[in-house]
This record gives C-alpha cells, sequence and structure tokens, in this order.
C-alpha cells in the first residue's frame, strides 16, 4: 500500500508516530469520450472563450465568483497567507463515544500504522481506545488542507476518518415534504416493527456486492469476445518539412515584403520663356 502521509498522533505530552494509507478503493468502470465518427479518444483544451483562444496553465489564475460575472482573484501571497500551519501531527483534542456521531459526519478512511520505534505506544492508545470504547476527534492537515478527523481502535489497529464539518452538513429541514407529525395505527406500528426484527441479520458487508458493475463487465467481455469493439485510428504523422525548401521560401517571401516600391520618376518641366 501507498504511504500517503507521515506524521504522528498528539495527545498530551505523547507522540506516536504514524504513517497514513488509504483504506477505501473506487471500483467503478471508467468510460472515455469518443468521437462517434472514427471512435478517436476526444481531447480537452483550456480555453478562452472571450480571447478565441487556448491558454497554458501559466496564463490560468483562481477566482472566486461572488456576484455573477464579477470575481475575486487570489494571488500567491493570499494563498500562502491563510495556508494552516504544515504540522504533521494528528492533534487530538477530544475523546467521545462514536454512538454520539452521526455516521453523516464521516467523510474518507484511513488506515494508521505505527512509524519507526512507535509500536509500543502505538498499541497502548489502541488498546486504552478499545476497552474505553472512546474515539478520538482530532485535527489533522492533510493535502494542505486543515481538517476535522476521528481516529477509533479497529480490530488490529487504528483507523483514521476525515470528517465534515457542523456547516457543511445539510440539515434535514431543508427537506420538503417531510411527515411532521402523523398520526399512526399502534397494529400497524407493532406490525412494521415485527418485519423489521423479521428481516434483522448481523452485517456481513461481503455478502453485498455491485451487481451493476458486475452485470456491466459480464456486457463489455460479451461485446469483446464477439469481436464488437471500435479501433482509434492511428494518428497522422506530422508532415515531414525540408529545411532547405521552408527557408528559401520565407527568404523570398520576405525579400519581397521588404523590397521598396518601384517609384515613377517624375518628368520634370520645361522652363517657359
Amino acid at each position: 500500500m501507498h504511504t500517503v502521509w507521515k506524521g504522528s498522533i498528539s495527545f498530551g505530552l505523547v507522540n506516536i508516530p504514524v504513517r497514513l494509507f488509504a483504506a477505501t478503493e473506487e471500483k467503478d468502470i471508467r468510460f472515455r469520450y469518443l468521437h462517434k465518427a472514427c471512435h478517436t479518444p476526444i481531447e480537452y483544451v483550456r480555453r478562452c472563450p472571450h480571447c478565441n483562444q487556448d491558454v497554458s496553465w501559466d496564463d490560468i489564475v483562481r477566482g472566486y465568483e461572488y456576484e455573477p460575472g464579477k470575481f475575486v482573484v487570489l494571488t500567491e501571497d493570499d494563498w500562502n497567507a491563510v495556508q494552516p500551519e504544515a504540522r504533521k501531527a494528528i492533534e487530538i483534542l477530544d475523546f467521545v463515544d462514536l454512538s454520539e456521531i452521526d455516521p453523516v459526519y464521516f467523510h474518507k478512511s484511513y488506515y494508521l500504522s505505527p512509524g519507526e520505534n512507535g509500536e509500543k505506544a502505538y498499541a497502548l492508545l489502541r488498546r486504552a481506545m478499545a476497552e474505553t470504547g472512546k474515539i478520538a476527534i482530532a485535527r489533522v492537515t492533510l493535502r494542505a488542507k486543515s481538517s476535522l478527523c476521528a481516529v477509533r481502535a479497529i480490530a488490529d489497529g487504528l483507523m483514521l476518518e476525515t470528517l465534515f464539518y457542523p456547516d457543511e452538513v445539510r440539515s434535514i429541514r431543508l427537506v420538503p415534504n417531510l411527515p411532521v407529525e402523523t398520526d399512526l395505527d399502534e397494529k400497524e406500528v407493532r406490525m412494521a416493527v415485527q418485519l423489521v426484527e423479521n428481516l434483522s441479520a448481523p452485517f456481513e458487508p461481503e455478502k453485498y456486492t455491485d451487481t451493476y458493475r458486475e452485470a456491466l463487465r459480464e456486457r463489455i467481455a460479451k461485446k469483446i469476445e464477439g469481436e464488437e469493439v471500435k479501433t482509434a485510428p492511428t494518428p497522422r504523422p506530422a508532415p515531414v518539412v525540408d529545411l532547405m525548401a521552408a527557408l528559401q521560401a520565407s527568404l523570398e517571401a520576405t525579400a519581397k515584403e521588404a523590397a521598396p516600391a518601384k517609384r515613377t520618376p517624375r518628368r520634370r518641366k520645361k522652363a517657359t520663356g
């Protein structure tokens, strides 16, 4: 696994060296957009519609659109002024019960492993958190961005979960047509509860599969077996330019432009006596 971050877990006067690894990966089947006529992959260019020209990364700046068509452009000095302190530490702020955190706050999961000479302190923290049933709320800087996170004990180690901040979670009150007050028949409630209990089972994640992805892979495999494939044309080689001919043509063109226009000499008027 690829290490995405190195640092330490810091709480009180204790520092535990750790390494961070992504705990999840997307398995989506990715497609490319092709030109329908020839099945060549489409290219995407950075183009300014106002200047009608392609733009390089060196000529691109980032701006915040505070009103339609009006932007605040941030310079490198602006970005440097607001960058969080580049601390290589997971700073624990509080220990809380996992049941107190709504799952909507969880964002992305990472595994934590002990760094050099940190095995004993790592195991001690994992054991203490497991026995108390607590998880740590902490702050960490990942990819130049300060993130709120939770550190929790799992079967064989520690896991870090980045969290959304409270103002990033939308209120349920924004959802329209919620049945706030509804009279329910108690008999129907008991039957619904019984149905839930009948369908209850231990959570076994391995029994759930992405049937859509499997069906899509099978469909693609059948098309390959049936040779229902399209081949993009080989890119045309750039024309070979005869350097001497190009130089000669350029010289002739520039010579014509540089040649002074021939002036028709004026006839002198004869003096009359």
